[in-house]
């Protein structure tokens, strides 16, 4: 790696000292004065019924209430990727806890009480509650009007059935793969609904002044996409995108669930209804669970063909994915599964089918990991199963079909440059795989667990950053930028970037959180996509304004431009190693002349970006053809897991992650990244669970009744290790991390469990009860 001044180097976080002192803002902190008036949701109590009437009578009629609204005030849908949905139900109702109406009051506990005399008259229809039901012939139609939706080019949904999207990947001869296969291993393996327990909940405050301009101020990942769906949405009413503005100010945590629009549509529409006043809709930690984005759960099917010598010849991945009752974005979950679900193996003939299936349960969405945290859990459990069956270790099969620079992939595009083979020996390594571990309990057994990870950002071809940076007269430099910092160390890694360029230390450089009508436009902060993209922009807005510094000092000052270099916040000559100018001196002033004159002028630049050799179009019978993944980060992970034999109760002793990043930009905050996503994947294999009714009611949305992991709860070593092998288009060779850390989590602890006790779970999360349940039905068969 080459020698950086700051990149590569742990900075400390520019948004830290907010942080810690509480001067942060989030958008519940934010006063907006008396004028603020608040917003309470009628929801609907059933997971499907058809709407016959609704009475605000009572509720328009208690003091205090400004406006009730319905369905039929914004008869609009809206959607980032399919519009499928409404900012409030039109003629039915699709999941228990939709909205029906709203009421707008100066007091929130008026809001409240008005919202529960609203009277909705409902005529019960059968919901359904899993993909497999959903798929059965004959099935009511969650979307009978599936056929008229608006949607990308890339979507292919079956009208007249409960399949919004049906993505196909084909490559090889499937048949003659299997025929070459030695052993042929068929499963199904199941994985629930998870919630994303950000700790912040979702809030949004609208207002439209008189003059006709909306502003929402939003707790979101996405406030330029938000700007545009807004847009798109409310257009009837005239509206255009100069006319609305997003500001987003910090987000405490997102995970996928404040991405795309959910809730915060209900708030722009209301402003519109209210004019003049500020209007706040907070969401209660229960609605956080059962009224935005949920994970989507999912049933995979999986066949494994490998040869004798671990060598896989065929894979057959049916993955049908229980959506909820709308898929504008969860869709695309399901879409990118379908071409990354042979996870990171060179396999030459592939067959996978990824369906996207409406059912009656909350909305599916983005989640961290975007489904491959989901996939990963059969594969990675299947792979090792296959490895036990022909007596080759685990590990040594994962390095025999590990994917490398040049392989074709499902698609058929080729696999970037990546060190997986290191970061499979580097993991292994770390938990000393092969060396059999005894507990000091009696009671107790020591198991050992790897899988493999990959994941690629899931964006349309065409998302793009961009950046301006602009000098202070100290020579200090602000950055606009539209990313989200939620709490990754995106604002610090950018600062970083632009500090390598320029040569200002971090702590000299602001990066400003986004407002739509000054920061320049990015897509969306998903897909561990930032540091790459609009890491990019900031670089290339830092070269533009280098380039204008040395075109200035050339003109003014008649030094050879090729000799110019910048170092310690000066500018100085490989030809005149005498010369120093100070950036303070001449960023904003200019440079003075003998005549009394001032060549120059502010120094500014601006930089995008975008991946032009990204296409989503392909077959769509096979996916071949197109070029829908930009790259992907690859990594490898163990774990050491302690478990008692009665209890079942199982203890992490030690985990391992190697990540290949390509350039750690800041090691301290990638590895901040692999600790925190490892015990986040630890929580949803050990504990999180989220159960309903068979009325399609969340019986658990609270913290009380769904448990997320405390401190108490973190293993008792965790490694974290980086790999850097560059990306050729990633900012001075970055790529990202974010989410990929969570992924290999379920698999390796239910592949510990069968190496400690001999029993395979197949269904998460791998529980204690569950663990001790298998042991005892083992011991009942022998």
């Amino acid at each position: 790696m080459p020698d950086y001044t700051y990149i590569g180097h742990s900075s400390t976080r520019i948004d830290g000292l907010e942080k810690v002192t509480g001067a942060a803002q989030f958008v519940d902190d934010i006063d907006f004065g008396p004028d603020l008036l608040h917003a309470a949701i009628v929801e609907s109590p059933h997971a499907h019924a058809l709407i016959k009437g609704i009475d605000t009578t009572e509720a328009e009629a208690v003091p205090g209430v400004v406006k009730v609204v319905t369905g039929g005030d914004f008869p609009y849908r809206f959607g980032l990727y399919m519009k499928d949905r409404y900012i409030f139900a039109q003629d039915r109702v699709r999941f228990v806890g939709e909205q029906v109406a709203a009421v707008v009051a100066r007091d929130s506990r008026v809001a409240l009480r008005a919202a529960k005399l609203v009277k909705v008259d409902y005529e019960e229809l059968a919901p359904i509650f899993d993909p497999e039901t959903a798929m059965s012939e004959g099935a009511d139609l969650v979307h009978p009007d599936l056929a008229d939706y608006e949607r990308v080019p890339w979507f292919f949904p079956r009208a007249d059935t409960n399949i919004a999207h049906w993505r196909k990947t084909r490559k090889g001869d499937i048949e003659q793969g299997f025929a070459e296969a030695d052993e042929i291993l068929e499963d199904t393996y199941t994985v629930p609904r998870y919630a994303h327990c950000a700790i912040e909940p979702h809030v949004i405050v609208g207002r439209q002044d008189h003059s006709g301009r909306l502003t929402l101020w939003s707790s979101s990942q996405s406030p330029h996409t938000q700007r545009h769906l807004f847009t798109e949405a409310l257009s009837p009413l005239g509206f255009t995108h100069k006319d609305v503005r997003v500001i987003t100010p910090y987000v405490g945590g997102g995970f996928g669930g404040k991405a795309g629009v959910t809730m915060e549509i209900i708030g722009a529409a209301l402003a519109t209804a209210v004019k003049g006043h500020p209007i706040k809709l907070r969401w209660t930690r229960e609605q956080e669970f059962y009224n935005t984005y949920q994970r989507q759960g999912v049933v995979a099917k999986l066949k494994l063909g490998v040869k004798k010598d671990g060598t896989i010849t065929a894979i057959e991945h049916t993955l049908y994915w229980d959506a909820g009752a709308y898929v504008e974005y969860g869709a695309n979950v399901v879409n990118a599964v379908g071409l990354s679900a042979t996870g990171a193996y060179r396999i030459p003939n592939v067959k996978i089918d990824s369906l996207c299936i409406y059912t009656n349960l909350p909305p599916g969405g983005p989640y961290r990991g975007f489904g491959y945290s989901e996939f990963h859990f059969g594969l990675e459990s299947h792979v090792t199963r296959l490895a036990k069956r022909i007596g080759v270790d685990p590990v040594e099969m994962r390095r025999r079909n590990a994917i490398k620079e040049g392989d074709t992939l499902a698609y058929g595009a080729e696999m970037n440059p990546c060190g997986l083979i290191e970061a499979i020996d580097k993991a292994a390594e770390a938990i000393d795989w092969g060396t059999p571990e005894t507990s000091d309990d009696p009671k107790k057994v020591i198991g050992k667990g790897f899988a493999l990870m990959w994941k690629a950002p899931a964006m349309p071809p065409n998302a793009s950053s961009s950046a301006f940076l602009k000098f202070s007269e100290d020579g200090s430099i602000n950055i606009s930028v539209s990313g989200m910092e939620i709490g990754q160390g995106y604002l610090t890694v950018m600062a970083q970037i632009a500090a390598e360029v320029l040569a200002v230390p971090p702590e000299k450089i602001r990066v400003e959180t986004p407002d739509t009508d000054r920061n320049p436009y990015e897509w969306q902060t998903v897909g561990s996509h930032v540091t790459w993209g609009c890491g990019n922009a900031v670089k290339a807005a830092a070269e533009e304004a280098r380039e204008r510094i040395f075109d200035l000092v050339t003109r003014a000052l008649g030094h050879d431009r090729d000799s110019l270099y910048l170092k310690d916040e000066k500018v100085k000559s490989t030809t005149a190693p005498d010369f120093e100018l100070p950036l303070e001196d001449f960023v904003i002033a200019g440079i003075g002349m003998e005549d009394g004159t001032f060549r120059g002028g502010p120094i500014l630049g601006s930089g995008m970006f975008m991946p032009e050799g990204s296409s989503a179009l392909s077959d769509p019978e096979t996916s071949q053809g197109g070029h829908p993944n930009v790259h992907y980060t690859v990594g490898a992970a163990g774990v050491v897991l302690e478990i008692d034999r009665e209890t079942g109760k199982m203890r992490v002793l030690k985990t391992a992650l190697a990540v290949d990043v390509g350039q750690a930009i800041n090691p301290n905050l990638v590895e901040s990244q692999i600790t925190g996503g490892l015990l986040q994947g630890l929580a949803t294999v050990l504990y999180e669970d989220m159960r309903f009714d068979e009325a399609g009611r969340l019986l658990n949305p609270s913290f009380t009744d769904s448990k997320i992991p405390t401190s108490l709860d973190v293993p008792d070593e965790m490694i974290p290790i980086i790999i850097e092998v560059p990306q050729p288009d990633g900012p001075f060779g970055a790529r990202g991390v974010g989410e990929h850390t969570m992924i290999p989590a379920a698999p390796m602890i239910a592949n510990a469990v069968e190496d400690a006790l001999g029993v395979r779970i197949k269904s998460m999360p791998v529980t204690a009860e569950k663990v001790a349940l298998a042991v005892l039905q083992k011991e009942k068969t022998f």
